[in-house]
């Protein structure tokens, strides 16, 4: 999904986890008109099992597809799990759009429980950025005091000003909001980095894990982060890239998973996790 060149281990895994067959989920449904305002749902017939919401990545462009071989796997390791649709940048999505469906989606779909937010790549961006809503202007449409029970940020987006810098996938931020003329007024809205800077923390609980070789993410975002994010819990895995964090059975799922039960728990994360 980059426009940037990468190594041969980089695109085999890209090709390998992308390539799986998407698996149709047991339920679906819309909490919109739009087409894209749609969710697929594992629910767990363990009514006490923990919820988590997946939002995907693709850069703000792609559908959810590709994320339902790790949604049916995350609830067979027992989680109820919705995953999402919500309008795309490039079509009828971009900012301002693609924001009101994420709030829309976390305010009214959880329906009272808690949950862990998770979110892979841009998903990463829209999750860490779900949990510092409560930064925002009191004026703002997406302002709220209710935030997500804790977020996981899988390989995330978390500099949108490093995203255009860098011209990832094809100037994929500049798209997201709307082109160069309207950047610099609306990412304040609407990036976490930015967010962060004054406050040092959304006081939601948030664990960042990534691949020690992801090229698909600039590493240095992911430091970034951890500089200005006071609690931030970052997990750094040795021989990993991007895409196998969402890989079904893989060894990064399996720290996923563990993370995921970790967090719905309340309980700190075995950081012997680093040594994978």
């Amino acid at each position: 999904m980059s426009s940037r060149a990468v190594s041969e281990f980089a695109a085999e895994e890209e090709r390998r986890v992308l390539g799986l067959k998407p698996v149709l989920a047991p339920v679906h449904g819309a909490y919109g008109d739009h087409p894209q305002q749609v969710y697929d749902a594992w629910p767990s017939e363990d009514p006490s099992a923990p919820l988590v919401i997946l939002l995907h990545g693709g850069y703000w462009r792609y559908d959810r597809m590709h994320l339902t071989p790790f949604a049916a796997y995350l609830a067979q390791q027992g989680f109820s799990v919705l995953l999402p649709g919500f309008r795309r940048s490039g079509g009828a999505g971009g900012y301002p759009e693609t924001f009101h469906d994420v709030a829309r989606i976390v305010d009214t779909l959880p329906a009272g429980r808690p949950y862990t937010l998770a979110g892979h790549c841009s998903g990463g961006h829209l999750a860490l950025w779900c949990a510092a809503r409560g930064l925002l202007p009191s004026g703002s449409p997406w302002h709220t005091a209710g935030l997500p029970s804790s977020v996981l940020a899988l390989a995330p987006l978390t500099d949108l000003n490093a995203t255009r810098r860098d011209r990832l996938s094809e100037d994929a931020a500049l798209q997201l909001l709307g082109g160069s003329a309207r950047f610099e007024e609306r990412i304040a809205q609407v990036d976490p980095l930015t967010l962060l800077k004054e406050a040092g923390t959304t006081g939601v609980r948030t664990v960042l894990l990534h691949g020690a070789v992801d090229e698909e993410v600039p590493l240095s975002q992911f430091a970034d982060y951890a500089a200005v994010h006071r609690d931030l819990e970052t997990i750094t895995l040795p021989r990993t890239g991007h895409y196998t964090l969402i890989e079904p059975g893989a060894p990064a799922a399996l720290t996923v998973v563990s993370i995921l039960r970790c967090l719905a728990v309340g309980h700190p994360h075995n950081q012997d996790t680093r040594r994978l």
